[in-house]
């Protein structure tokens, strides 16, 4: 019976991580669809590659810090229990590598290639990693601290704050640092529209990250006798409750309608296991209102070129969804219980506090030696031709 358990547990898991790996794909042709046609070929390397440097990254480094794991012995050790903890390791790791994901869509279209390898590999290895552990493992003592002071620890059983609040909030000072794109606003004032390039392949985006995201937050119970369906429709709550709100507030516009889901996702994550479903629906719809008006904000008051808006959708979906935890979760609204309001709103604190003064200084040291930005040339002529020598449809490379 236990060989069927770990082998049923290693299944269970592998599952979820290959889920979240295609979600990796709804990252990449969200962006794809969002930027302008000179830098959809950029999109797409831009998630794979941060894929591969993520894995080398925390499989050396970054698992290591958040839970004391490493994989120096034999084969035979490492496949013991059916490989359930080498399955573990896959699983945590397409969440460690949504970090640079998230970023990408902050900085795209004037960020140079090379110098955001480095920084996804300082911020997997090192910074997404010490909040992992605090939140996931119990290090340094603060979850104690949390539980002493407040009777519950920090809760975040599918990563609003642990990956999407800190993927938003290290993705800000990235795009602060960069500056907004070459004509985006001028000098009087003026905006300029840079349109979507392709509303279907963002709309696929969109659905690709939906779909996964039941394995994000399903198998974030880890072992199959854990898994709770409750979790499956406070997901699906969520995501009607964003995707109606954004509607609505975003006046029928395709790009925040196709948002507006991934906006409730982000915020249920932490509580989707705690909250009764309509605390999960109004989770959601609360989100999306947020994403719809801080986006306007940023791009037309502040004139902060975050070009898919991760801030809003990660960084602010992300912190409220750690904090809506301790609001829903509360047995007299319906939830489960066991959850304080206090402890959630330390945590998220401390994990935007991480984020921002993590993404401050990798990219603040990465823009003084050795540059964060495209040179005016090589961003007019667009991050396609300029790195990977080629454009998405080629016509000028196979016209004669």
């Amino acid at each position: 019976m236990d060989a069927h358990k770990h082998g049923a547990d290693a299944l269970f898991i592998l599952l979820g991580a290959i889920m979240i790996l295609a979600m990796h794909a709804g990252f990449a042709f969200l962006e794809l669809g969002t930027v302008r046609k000179k830098n959809q070929v950029n999109a797409l390397v831009k998630i794979l590659v941060d894929f591969a440097v993520s894995t080398i990254a925390y499989f050396f480094v970054g698992y290591t810090i958040a839970y004391g794991v490493d994989f120096f012995a034999d084969a035979a050790t490492l496949s013991q229990r059916n490989g359930f903890e080498l399955v573990k390791f896959f699983f945590l790791l397409t969440f460690a590598a949504a970090i640079p994901a998230i970023i990408s869509g902050g900085i795209a279209e004037r960020a140079k290639f090379h110098p955001q390898l480095i920084a996804t590999a300082i911020l997997v290895g090192l910074v997404y990693p010490l909040f992992e552990g605090i939140a996931w493992n119990q290090r340094f003592g603060i979850q104690g601290w949390l539980k002493a002071v407040f009777s519950q620890e920090f809760h975040d059983f599918a990563g609003s704050v642990v990956v999407h609040a800190v993927g938003g909030w290290i993705a800000l000072p990235a795009v602060l640092l960069l500056g907004a794109r070459r004509g985006r606003y001028s000098k009087d004032g003026a905006i300029a529209a840079h349109p979507p390039s392709n509303i279907p392949f963002l709309a696929l985006g969109a659905w690709i990250l939906t779909v996964g995201w039941f394995g994000f937050n399903v198998m974030s119970a880890q072992t199959l006798d854990k898994m709770n369906g409750l979790v499956a429709l406070n997901s699906l709550m969520a995501m009607v409750g964003g995707t109606l709100v954004a509607v609505l507030l975003g006046k029928n516009d395709p790009g925040f309608a196709y948002n507006g889901p991934l906006a409730g996702l982000v915020a249920v994550c932490a509580g989707s296991d705690l909250m009764h479903p309509l605390g999960a629906l109004v989770t959601g719809g609360i989100a999306a209102a947020v994403f719809v008006w801080m986006f306007t904000l940023t791009q037309n008051k502040w004139k902060v070129d975050d070009v898919l808006g991760v801030w809003p959708l990660h960084g602010l979906c992300g912190a409220w969804g750690g904090i809506a935890a301790g609001i829903f979760g509360q047995a007299a609204l319906g939830g489960v219980g066991g959850v304080s309001f206090m402890s959630q709103l330390i945590g998220t604190v401390l994990g935007v506090a991480i984020a921002v003064a993590g993404g401050t200084l990798v990219y603040g040291v990465l823009k003084r030696v050795v540059g964060l930005r495209l040179d005016p040339e090589q961003e007019f002529d667009g991050a396609d031709l300029s790195i990977h020598r080629i454009s998405a449809t080629a016509e000028r490379e196979t016209s004669w």
